[in-house]
């Protein structure tokens, strides 16, 4: 398990088996949505790596926020590219620059894979945050932000 620890005592890490309460936690505080049957079937696929990751922000008191992603495969890569799909940072956790150093971690596993491009979806809700993705790197590119790695 790959541990990276940032300056502010905070830890990023891979997912585990038993984080899936908290996630799902923050899944459901982001979305509104409760879980439903599919939910751990999708998490257990993540925790394997085979077509996506969750990764984990954490300090002593517990996870602080996530970030899932998926790794899509496609032809004009010759392989794989990685999508940012949810970055949830817990509103206690404001100001300890958790979503940076989330999305900063996903850059650095995307690359390990051997992933070319990292991109992410911008829908109504998420537009505010245009500015955050622009000052990590993402150039918008229709309904799409991406950034070659």
């Amino acid at each position: 398990m790959s541990i990276q620890q940032h300056p502010n005592g905070v830890r990023t890490r891979p997912a585990t088996t038993s984080d899936q309460t908290r996630v799902f936690e923050l899944v459901e505080e982001l979305t509104g949505e409760k879980e439903n049957s599919q939910w751990a079937d999708i998490y257990s696929s993540h925790l394997r790596g085979e077509r996506g990751a969750v990764i984990v922000a954490e300090n002593d008191d517990g996870i602080l926020g996530i970030a899932t992603v998926s790794y899509n495969l496609t032809i004009r890569y010759g392989g794989e590219y990685c999508e940012l799909e949810e970055l949830i940072v817990d509103d206690s956790a404001r100001g300890l620059n958790l979503g940076r150093i989330l999305v900063q971690r996903t850059i650095d596993d995307a690359k390990k894979r051997g992933c070319l491009e990292i991109g992410l979806y911008l829908v109504p809700s998420t537009e505010g945050n245009r500015g955050f993705y622009e000052k990590l790197g993402f150039e918008v590119i229709g309904t799409e932000m991406r950034q070659t790695l």
